[in-house]
Protein backbone atom coordinates (compact mmCIF):
# COMPACT_ATOMS: atom_id res chain seq x y z
CA UNK A 1 0.00 0.00 0.00
CA UNK A 2 2.64 2.20 0.65
CA UNK A 3 4.45 1.73 -2.68
CA UNK A 4 0.90 2.50 -4.57
CA UNK A 5 0.32 5.63 -2.79
CA UNK A 6 3.73 6.75 -3.18
CA UNK A 7 3.82 6.62 -7.02
CA UNK A 8 0.22 8.32 -7.27
CA UNK A 9 0.88 11.46 -4.96
CA UNK A 10 4.47 11.61 -7.05
CA UNK A 11 2.36 11.39 -10.08
CA UNK A 12 0.37 14.25 -9.20
CA UNK A 13 -0.02 18.04 -10.31
CA UNK A 14 1.86 20.80 -7.98
CA UNK A 15 2.17 24.23 -8.87
CA UNK A 16 0.30 24.35 -11.94
CA UNK A 17 -0.59 27.23 -12.59
CA UNK A 18 -1.04 30.06 -13.83
CA UNK A 19 -0.33 32.28 -10.94
CA UNK A 20 -1.02 36.28 -10.15
CA UNK A 21 1.94 38.31 -10.55
CA UNK A 22 3.62 39.17 -7.32
CA UNK A 23 6.19 42.33 -6.65
CA UNK A 24 7.70 42.50 -2.91
CA UNK A 25 9.02 45.53 -3.90
CA UNK A 26 4.98 47.15 -4.31
CA UNK A 27 4.25 45.67 -0.64
CA UNK A 28 2.43 48.03 1.60
CA UNK A 29 4.23 48.61 5.17
CA UNK A 30 1.64 47.05 6.88
CA UNK A 31 0.90 43.22 6.57
CA UNK A 32 -2.89 43.74 6.68
CA UNK A 33 -3.23 45.85 3.44
CA UNK A 34 -1.23 43.25 1.59
CA UNK A 35 -3.28 40.42 3.31
CA UNK A 36 -6.60 42.56 1.97
CA UNK A 37 -5.35 42.97 -0.96
CA UNK A 38 -4.24 39.13 -1.51
CA UNK A 39 -7.94 38.05 -0.04
CA UNK A 40 -10.02 40.01 -2.37
CA UNK A 41 -7.96 38.67 -5.23
CA UNK A 42 -9.29 35.20 -3.83
CA UNK A 43 -12.54 36.24 -3.16
CA UNK A 44 -12.18 37.91 -7.14
CA UNK A 45 -10.41 34.55 -8.47
CA UNK A 46 -13.31 32.28 -7.31
CA UNK A 47 -11.25 30.64 -4.58
CA UNK A 48 -13.25 27.97 -2.89
CA UNK A 49 -13.82 29.47 1.01
CA UNK A 50 -11.26 32.33 0.87
CA UNK A 51 -11.70 32.74 4.73
CA UNK A 52 -11.25 29.77 5.74
CA UNK A 53 -7.70 29.46 7.91
CA UNK A 54 -6.01 26.92 9.95
CA UNK A 55 -5.53 27.80 13.60
CA UNK A 56 -2.62 26.15 15.31
CA UNK A 57 -2.53 26.17 19.45
CA UNK A 58 -0.14 24.23 21.61
CA UNK A 59 -1.61 21.73 24.47
CA UNK A 60 -0.72 22.44 27.80
CA UNK A 61 1.48 19.21 27.18
CA UNK A 62 3.30 21.01 24.50
CA UNK A 63 1.94 18.88 21.73
CA UNK A 64 0.71 21.36 18.32
CA UNK A 65 -3.01 21.09 17.58
CA UNK A 66 -4.81 22.07 13.85
CA UNK A 67 -7.79 22.66 12.55
CA UNK A 68 -9.86 24.38 10.33
CA UNK A 69 -11.88 27.40 10.84
CA UNK A 70 -12.96 30.97 8.91
CA UNK A 71 -11.87 34.05 9.38
CA UNK A 72 -14.19 37.18 10.84
CA UNK A 73 -12.49 40.28 10.03
CA UNK A 74 -9.13 41.94 9.71
CA UNK A 75 -7.90 45.23 10.54
CA UNK A 76 -4.69 46.90 11.37
CA UNK A 77 -5.38 45.34 15.13
CA UNK A 78 -5.09 42.03 13.89
CA UNK A 79 -7.33 38.70 12.39
CA UNK A 80 -10.31 37.98 14.48
CA UNK A 81 -12.45 34.75 15.11
CA UNK A 82 -15.17 33.19 17.40
CA UNK A 83 -15.01 30.06 19.52
CA UNK A 84 -16.08 29.12 23.04
CA UNK A 85 -13.90 28.93 25.75
CA UNK A 86 -14.87 25.58 26.67
CA UNK A 87 -13.44 24.25 23.65
CA UNK A 88 -10.65 21.86 23.81
CA UNK A 89 -9.09 25.04 21.24
CA UNK A 90 -10.52 27.44 23.68
CA UNK A 91 -8.59 25.55 26.66
CA UNK A 92 -5.37 25.50 24.93
CA UNK A 93 -5.61 29.93 24.46
CA UNK A 94 -6.03 30.21 28.01
CA UNK A 95 -3.13 27.98 28.84
CA UNK A 96 -1.09 29.82 25.92
CA UNK A 97 -2.41 32.59 23.63
CA UNK A 98 0.43 32.04 21.26
CA UNK A 99 -1.04 30.81 18.12
CA UNK A 100 -0.20 30.85 14.28
CA UNK A 101 -3.06 31.13 11.53
CA UNK A 102 -2.27 29.72 8.22
CA UNK A 103 -4.10 30.65 4.46
CA UNK A 104 -4.12 28.32 1.40
CA UNK A 105 -5.22 29.68 -1.57
CA UNK A 106 -4.64 26.69 -4.12
CA UNK A 107 -6.18 28.17 -6.71
CA UNK A 108 -3.49 31.21 -7.06
CA UNK A 109 -0.98 29.28 -6.06
CA UNK A 110 -0.62 31.59 -2.29
CA UNK A 111 -0.37 30.96 1.01
CA UNK A 112 -0.14 33.37 4.24
CA UNK A 113 1.11 32.59 7.72
CA UNK A 114 0.73 34.22 10.84
CA UNK A 115 2.08 33.99 14.32
CA UNK A 116 0.94 35.93 17.35
CA UNK A 117 -0.93 35.76 20.07
CA UNK A 118 -4.43 35.63 20.30
CA UNK A 119 -6.42 38.11 22.61
CA UNK A 120 -9.99 38.19 23.74
CA UNK A 121 -12.02 40.91 22.85
CA UNK A 122 -15.14 42.27 24.79
CA UNK A 123 -18.03 40.16 25.83
CA UNK A 124 -20.38 42.48 23.35
CA UNK A 125 -17.93 41.41 20.38
CA UNK A 126 -18.13 37.64 21.39
CA UNK A 127 -22.02 38.23 21.60
CA UNK A 128 -22.04 40.01 18.20
CA UNK A 129 -20.65 37.89 16.44
CA UNK A 130 -22.57 34.84 18.11
CA UNK A 131 -26.22 36.26 16.90
CA UNK A 132 -24.57 37.01 13.63
CA UNK A 133 -23.96 33.08 13.41
CA UNK A 134 -26.58 30.64 11.12
CA UNK A 135 -29.30 29.48 13.49
CA UNK A 136 -27.60 25.60 13.23
CA UNK A 137 -24.49 27.01 14.05
CA UNK A 138 -25.60 28.51 17.42
CA UNK A 139 -27.79 25.49 18.40
CA UNK A 140 -24.95 23.57 17.91
CA UNK A 141 -22.70 25.78 20.06
CA UNK A 142 -25.42 26.37 22.80
CA UNK A 143 -25.23 22.43 23.23
CA UNK A 144 -21.20 23.32 24.77
CA UNK A 145 -20.46 19.74 23.91
CA UNK A 146 -17.78 20.15 21.28
CA UNK A 147 -14.99 17.32 21.54
CA UNK A 148 -16.49 15.33 23.78
CA UNK A 149 -17.50 11.50 23.63
CA UNK A 150 -20.25 10.65 21.81
CA UNK A 151 -22.18 7.73 23.08
CA UNK A 152 -24.64 7.69 20.39
CA UNK A 153 -25.94 9.95 17.51
CA UNK A 154 -29.31 10.25 19.03
CA UNK A 155 -27.93 12.20 21.37
CA UNK A 156 -27.19 15.06 19.03
CA UNK A 157 -31.08 14.90 18.56
CA UNK A 158 -32.09 14.85 22.45
CA UNK A 159 -30.36 17.65 23.20
CA UNK A 160 -30.64 20.18 20.06
CA UNK A 161 -34.58 19.52 21.10
CA UNK A 162 -33.99 21.13 24.89
CA UNK A 163 -31.37 23.90 23.05
CA UNK A 164 -34.30 24.54 20.57
CA UNK A 165 -36.94 25.42 23.11
CA UNK A 166 -34.30 28.04 24.88
CA UNK A 167 -33.76 29.76 21.65
CA UNK A 168 -37.80 30.13 21.10
CA UNK A 169 -37.84 31.40 24.36
CA UNK A 170 -35.04 33.87 24.02
CA UNK A 171 -33.75 34.24 20.58
CA UNK A 172 -30.82 36.41 21.56
CA UNK A 173 -29.55 33.89 23.95
CA UNK A 174 -25.36 34.02 24.08
CA UNK A 175 -23.38 31.17 26.11
CA UNK A 176 -21.06 33.02 28.20
CA UNK A 177 -18.34 30.84 26.89
CA UNK A 178 -18.79 32.41 23.32
CA UNK A 179 -15.28 34.64 23.05
CA UNK A 180 -14.50 36.88 19.92
CA UNK A 181 -10.42 37.08 19.31
CA UNK A 182 -8.25 38.88 17.62
CA UNK A 183 -4.80 37.83 17.02
CA UNK A 184 -2.12 40.50 17.12
CA UNK A 185 0.83 39.43 15.05
CA UNK A 186 4.25 39.56 15.37
CA UNK A 187 5.10 37.72 12.11
CA UNK A 188 3.50 37.46 8.62
CA UNK A 189 4.57 35.64 5.62
CA UNK A 190 3.50 36.03 2.23
CA UNK A 191 3.87 33.03 -0.37
CA UNK A 192 3.58 33.33 -3.85
CA UNK A 193 4.43 29.83 -5.56
CA UNK A 194 6.29 29.43 -8.76
CA UNK A 195 5.86 26.84 -11.12
CA UNK A 196 9.87 26.10 -11.39
CA UNK A 197 9.86 26.66 -7.71
CA UNK A 198 11.59 30.27 -7.67
CA UNK A 199 8.83 31.13 -5.05
CA UNK A 200 8.56 35.09 -3.96
CA UNK A 201 8.57 35.04 -0.07
CA UNK A 202 7.83 38.74 1.88
CA UNK A 203 8.17 38.08 5.61
CA UNK A 204 7.18 41.21 8.31
CA UNK A 205 8.24 41.09 11.55
CA UNK A 206 7.87 43.59 14.70
CA UNK A 207 8.92 43.35 18.18
CA UNK A 208 5.95 44.00 19.53
CA UNK A 209 2.29 45.38 18.67
CA UNK A 210 3.37 49.07 19.18
CA UNK A 211 6.84 48.68 17.08
CA UNK A 212 7.06 49.40 13.29
CA UNK A 213 6.70 46.60 10.58
CA UNK A 214 10.31 45.77 9.08
CA UNK A 215 9.88 43.80 6.26
CA UNK A 216 12.12 41.60 3.77
CA UNK A 217 12.38 38.59 0.93
CA UNK A 218 13.40 35.32 1.83
CA UNK A 219 15.22 32.52 -0.33
CA UNK A 220 12.56 30.26 -1.69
Amino acid sequence: MREDTRALMRGLDVLSGPFPDFDPDTAPDHPAQLFVAWFMNAVDTKVVEPHAMTLSTVTPDGRPEARVLILKSVDAAGWRFAISKASSKGREIAQNPHVALTFHWREVGRQVRISGVACEESAADGSADFLARSRGSREMALLLRQSQVLEEPQQIDRELEAVRRKLAEDPDLVPPEWTSYVVKADKVEFWQADGGRRHTRVLYTRADETAAWSRCRLWP
